[in-house]
């Protein structure tokens, strides 16, 4: 059975080429648009879609302030089409944050000219949406998934400190990875780790020019001190580095001292920064040394990347299904044997506290 599909969108030009798009893409149908987010909510109750695509800037109501409501009200997979989501990085991450699937810029040139290109994104980030877990399953602090779970258990409460970084080689790295859904599961993870945790690398998938805004915003959330990281920057206890949009990661290691490597090679596996590179590099610098985390997300980036940490002595764990907007980076991870551990969500910060530097 296709997908059914709600436009929201006040330019009747972009309504009319989406749904000529979508209704090309097999398993997709365009069943109703609207042109401002009143129109559209009549018609998520009247049509009853399995998808919304979502225009930020309209009349009577913006978008962001539709997509907060239909989250508390009748949460839907929302994939974000605005000309805002091109310039405004904070716009497309509280969108993220407000519960939609993905992005996607509206481009710049006349879309006639870039129609193939955007027809694949929009392919893409739609079948995206249809495997998504929008209302993910709550559950008790310190609960695993005990089909998997080796070796988990409950953290203590974590207590308020002020953020203090002593320049220190760290002994330890715990590298992670994300994609769909990773924004907001990197958010809840860092704001529950204490600020003596060894240093942190990650790569989630995200254009140029959006890792600064979103570093930025976790810096405000967490003890921890977050940053986008710069080439050759020390990996330090209780610091976090995010891998820039459009380049590569990867950690090297001069003596005692770790630290990143930037560099703009070609994507792997479609994606750069690529997780696959990420993991790779700390598998073969850190070793035992290293804690890789692999969260929700389409595809498989990251999985052989993974297997070669653990192989190498590393601890390895899972975001588990129930817990993941899309269960394919982690699924793919554990199937191929890299994973030793797999938890929810909220369990993987308590967890993380034996390595807590004292």
């Amino acid at each position: 059975m296709k997908k059914r599909v709600l436009i929201i969108d006040d330019s009747a030009l972009i309504r009319e080429i989406l749904t000529e798009v979508i209704n090309k893409i097999p398993g997709f149908e365009v069943v109703g648009s609207a042109p401002d987010p009143h129109y559209g909510a009549e018609k998520v109750v009247k049509l009853n879609p399995d998808i919304i695509t979502l225009d930020i800037e309209m009349p009577k109501m913006d978008g962001l302030t539709f997509l907060e409501k239909l989250m508390r009200l009748r949460p839907l997979p929302v994939l974000i089409i605005s000309s805002l989501a091109a310039h405004n990085s904070e716009t497309a991450l509280k969108a993220l944050e407000l519960g939609a699937v993905d992005y996607i810029p509206k481009p710049t040139k006349k879309i006639t000219e870039v129609l193939p290109e955007i027809t694949n994104e929009i392919r893409r980030k739609l079948e995206m949406c249809a495997v998504c877990r929008i209302s993910a399953s709550v559950t008790s602090k310190g609960e695993v998934d005990k089909k998997y779970a080796k070796t988990a258990k409950q953290g203590e409460v974590l207590k308020k400190s002020n953020k203090v970084i002593a320049f220190q080689t760290t002994d330890k790295i715990i590298a992670i990875g994300a994609s769909t859904g990773g924004t907001v599961a990197i958010a809840k993870l860092l704001e529950k780790c204490p600020p003596n945790l060894p240093g942190m690398v990650i790569v989630q998938h995200m254009p140029k020019g959006f890792t600064q805004s979103f570093a930025t915003r976790l810096n405000k959330d967490t003890e921890l001190v977050v940053k986008e990281a710069e080439d050759n920057d020390a990996i330090i206890p209780g610091q976090v580095l995010i891998a820039p949009g459009d380049q590569h990661m990867v950690v090297d290691r001069s003596g005692a001292r770790y630290f990143v490597r930037l560099h703009s090679g070609p994507p792997i596996k479609h994606h750069r920064p690529s997780v696959e590179l990420l993991f790779s590099s700390v598998a073969n610098t850190a070793g035992p040394n290293a804690i890789g985390i692999i969260l929700t997300g389409m595809g498989d980036d990251g999985a052989d990347g993974m297997l070669e940490m653990r192989q190498n002595g590393a601890n390895t764990i899972a975001q588990d299904e129930s817990s993941s907007t899309v269960f394919g980076m982690p699924k793919v991870a554990i199937e191929k044997g890299g994973v030793e551990t797999v938890l929810k969500l909220p369990d993987i910060a308590p967890y993380l506290q034996k390595y807590k530097i004292t």
